[in-house]
């Protein structure tokens, strides 16, 4: 009987020793974004993924003159077409001559006026890069939060230079300052306004500058996605 009865409690001790050893399989942590992050997905960077072709006009009104040129990109191909009045150029950014290389400063420039809270990601290890929450915008004088970003002085079209994005709560960009050679002064600022969404893409199409006749803006849009 005794016998018995330590078994009892043998088996009982054995059973609370496996059920306070149980131990739950933790849950992942899940990594927050960085700032670059949640700018370029307030702007449908999550959607990039799925674009196989983008076509965009990209004009320049300043005063009483008027200038602008077409593109057509696929990026995962990384096929460009420049349509400029009647010349049209066709390269590949894998492979360039001399001729390619040229225009292709055209494209990163007009394409960076596009996307370029997309570069917060894809230039991520060519610049440095700082926020502050709280600072007045130049033109509207609004309190927005600030992003600064500075090229790395090598490489690159525009080596050294430092670019000011102004963005409200929402993530979203209303203003910003080009300087040349991160030097103090503005070299242009000017808004980010007229957001609209293509295909998930959200795109700012005006961007002009306090008291002048200038309107940097995009038209002929279209961004087509993988079928």
């Amino acid at each position: 009987m005794k016998f018995f009865k330590a078994i009892i409690v043998l088996f009982i001790a054995f059973n609370f020793s496996c059920k306070t050893e149980t131990k739950e399989t933790p849950k992942p942590i899940e990594k927050e974004q960085s700032i670059l992050e949640k700018i370029a997905d307030a702007h449908g960077f999550e959607n990039w993924k799925d674009v196989n072709k983008i076509q965009f006009t990209f004009n320049v009104d300043r005063d009483s003159t008027h200038f602008e040129r077409s593109w057509i990109w696929q990026p995962k191909s990384n096929d460009v077409t420049r349509i400029s009045g009647v010349d049209i150029l066709n390269y590949n950014r894998k492979n360039m001559d001399s001729i390619a290389i040229k225009t292709n400063g055209g494209f990163i420039n007009d394409r960076f006026w596009l996307l370029a809270p997309f570069n917060l990601i894809w230039d991520s290890n060519n610049f440095e890069y700082q926020q502050v929450k709280n600072d007045t915008a130049p033109i509207s004088k609004k309190s927005l939060q600030k992003l600064t970003i500075v090229y790395g002085k090598q490489g690159g079209y525009t080596p050294g230079d430092a670019y000011d994005f102004y963005f409200d709560n929402d993530y979203r960009i209303q203003e910003w300052v080009f300087r040349k050679s991160n030097q103090p002064e503005a070299s242009m600022t000017t808004t980010w306004e007229n957001y609209k969404d293509y295909n998930g893409i959200i795109i700012a199409l005006d961007h002009k500058k306090e008291k002048e006749v200038f309107n940097l803006f995009f038209d002929d849009i279209i961004i087509q996605l993988d079928q």
